[in-house]
């Protein structure tokens, strides 16, 4: 099984919600994080937590995201709320502070697409 599938995007409308979740599996997790790529943009973190679950956010989400994990610590959630056009994005989790690599390469999931309709 591939050690990132990120699922939960889809199309909503402005002002909707969407809940994505990512399966770790391989590896045990710390701190891990939600990235996002806009298109035509580069990605971006948009939210991690810790290993003591503390969190952080990017300022264009702060107050309408929230991530945080399963209770078997391989599942990582992103609620995502009051959704607006400019989230539109492709989704990705992974770990922090560093990139997961797979044989010597950065190593990067399918992602799941966020498209948010105005």
């Amino acid at each position: 099984q591939a050690p990132l599938v990120e699922s939960g995007g889809g199309l909503v409308e402005t002002g909707g919600c969407l809940r994505l979740a990512c399966i770790v599996s391989g590896f045990s997790t710390n701190e891990m994080g939600w990235f996002r790529q806009p298109p035509g943009k580069q990605r971006e973190l948009v939210a991690a937590i810790s290993a003591d679950e503390s969190t952080m956010y990017a300022n264009s989400v702060k107050g309408r995201f929230i991530i945080s994990r399963g209770n078997a610590k391989n599942t990582l959630y992103l609620q995502m709320t009051n959704l607006n056009p400019e989230d539109t994005a492709v989704y990705y989790c992974n770990t922090r502070p560093s990139i997961l690599m797979i044989n010597g390469r950065l190593y990067w999931g399918q992602g799941t697409q966020v498209t948010v309709s105005s």
